[in-house]
């Protein structure tokens, strides 16, 4: 498995991606409220992807025929966008922003609350609170030599402690001059295993947590995956690069 470095050279290209990606996840959630269609975003993240001189990786990507994945509710990931999705007050959706820039990519999302996150159930301010800090204990987590099962391990272990579940089959993955590369990412254990981080490594942390159990099921559609028991679930994503003494978060 050979593995890219992301060279000194090509860091600050590296950097544009990440940063322009989290610039139009922001320009998203700016927007988001009851009654927007999943179609919508899809057209605010084309809109400013291109006025940043960007291009949405996930466009086209292995046929994918939207430019984000919109994923609401018990949809775990790859949600494609429609006109005929409108979110309602109390909906939990995850916006999931690529973006291609000078011929590197930045990959991010994060799970917004539509209405007053007040207001929303407990299961959902639940499940969202336990994705976005297993997102973050993976991040903070990366450095060199540290392997992959050890922040598997990690995540699932703090899922299990609240109650929830981490989706098995799907992980992260590494990310440069492609969108998706080698290393696959995985957010379960057993700790001790998988690939040792080494500084200019790009991955992306992004486990995807479910209230209920941690099966999961493929639409008609072939992209998007839902929960077996319709419980909810929620994902938050950040890529980021192995730094010689740490870490760098690049969607910032």
């Amino acid at each position: 498995m050979a593995i890219e470095l992301i060279s000194h050279r090509d860091l600050p290209a590296m950097r544009r991606a990440g940063l322009a990606a989290a610039s139009t996840l922001r320009h998203v959630a700016a927007r988001l409220r009851a009654g927007v269609t999943t179609g919508d975003i899809d057209r605010w993240v084309r809109e400013h992807t291109a006025a940043l001189g960007g291009r949405p990786s996930q466009l086209g990507y292995e046929g994918f025929p939207a430019s984000v994945c919109t994923s609401v509710n018990d949809v775990v990931c790859h949600g494609i966008p429609s006109h005929g999705v409108r979110l309602a007050d109390g909906d939990i959706v995850n916006v999931d922003v690529t973006t291609e820039l000078d011929g590197f990519h930045g990959d991010t999302s994060a799970t917004f609350f539509i209405g007053d996150e007040a207001a929303a159930s407990p299961e959902a301010r639940h499940v969202v609170d336990v994705a976005r800090r297993c997102r973050d204990l993976g991040v903070a987590m990366v450095a060199p030599g540290v392997r992959l099962g050890d922040i598997g391990g990690a995540i699932e272990e703090l899922a299990a402690i609240e109650g929830c579940t981490v989706v098995r089959e799907l992980g992260g993955h590494g990310i440069g001059r492609q969108m998706h590369l080698d290393p696959h990412v995985a957010y379960v254990g057993p700790r001790g295993r998988g690939v040792r981080l080494k500084a200019g490594m790009a991955i992306t942390i992004e486990p995807m947590i479910n209230l209920g159990a941690a099966d999961i099921v493929v639409r008609g559609d072939g992209w998007t995956i839902v929960t077996a028991d319709g419980a909810l679930s929620a994902q938050f994503e950040h890529t980021v690069l192995v730094t010689a003494d740490g870490h760098e978060i690049l969607t910032v």
